[in-house]
């Protein structure tokens, strides 16, 4: 499954629980936050000032 940056952040943990170390090493600590579940990951990479585009590369590879 290819992941995309209008994924939710719960999408993606239900899907790829294993993928949630990407997010964390690139400090997105807040994934157990519930308002995190239904944030898309380019909101998140926004909002942590992370670029979208690195994340879905490594959420992909």
């Amino acid at each position: 499954m290819e992941i995309k940056k209008d994924m939710t952040i719960g999408e993606l943990l239900e899907v790829a629980p294993e993928k949630a170390d990407i997010l964390l090493e690139a400090g997105m600590h807040c994934l157990g936050c519930p308002a995190s579940q239904a944030e898309t990951i380019e909101e998140a990479c926004e909002v942590h000032g992370i670029d979208v585009e690195e994340i879905i590369e490594k959420l992909n590879a």
